[in-house]
């Protein structure tokens, strides 16, 4: 006999979300299981899988509570390549490439909000590069910096690929190897072809995990090296 693919069950989710959680269902996992007062969405045996697709802030009361009992796994996707398309008030709709490609290292961003995440042993967070649309909608008067086109939602195309990460040393692997010893923030933000803020959230959460010391300082700037 074998076993059926779960039924996925979306609630109120967005597109994104209920994509994801699709994709990485297996048959004989539960979808939307309730664990210690929480909705899951995957139970996988003892493991817990959640798809976080906003803020980590959101959800850390969430994560702890289910790390009292469980292994837990986060599923946490960037978009590599992102299709804007534009739903006009005349019923016809544009559809463009963004310049924008993410990368692993953008997961800072958010990490930066819970920048000590993976130390916890029964912890891991698993990043998915995506294909993703964006659907935007105009509303005069909202989303001033997007001339009033506001995101309405978001939906998977593709799984790129994976990559899992479970403590600190593999959330350093991600530092450029071409980084001199010692570096600064600005260094790292050019060998990773970001914006100085991305680089200076990564050295925070790498600091905090003990994966990066400071060194010292060249001028103003604070200068790191692996610990």
């Amino acid at each position: 006999m074998t076993s059926e693919a779960p039924e996925i069950v979306t609630y109120n989710e967005g597109p994104l979300h209920a994509g994801l959680k699709a994709w990485y269902a297996r048959p004989g996992d539960r979808v939307e299981e309730e664990v210690a007062g929480y909705r899951v969405d995957i139970v996988r045996e003892d493991l817990l899988l959640e798809v976080q697709t906003g803020s980590f802030s959101a959800f850390a009361a969430k994560i702890e509570e289910l790390l009292a009992a469980h292994r837990v796994r986060v599923v946490y996707p960037i978009a590599q390549d992102k299709w804007i398309v534009k739903e006009h008030g005349d019923g016809h709709r544009t559809r463009r490439l963004s310049p924008k490609h993410g990368i692993y290292a953008d997961l800072f961003d958010e990490l930066v909000a819970m920048p000590r995440l993976l130390c916890h042993p029964d912890l891991s967070l698993e990043v998915a590069l995506i294909q993703a649309e964006e659907i935007r909608e105009h509303q005069p008067g909202k989303a001033w910096r997007r001339q009033g086109w506001v995101i309405r939602e978001r939906r998977l195309l593709e799984v790129i690929e994976r990559r899992r990460f479970a403590d600190a040393a593999d959330l350093a692997a991600l530092l450029p190897d071409e980084l001199p010893t010692p570096f600064d923030t600005a260094e790292l933000a050019n060998a990773l072809g970001r914006p100085r803020r991305l680089a200076q959230r990564m050295t925070y959460c790498l600091r905090q995990m003990g994966a990066l010391a400071p060194t010292g300082k060249r001028g103003r700037s604070v200068l790191y090296a692996r610990s």
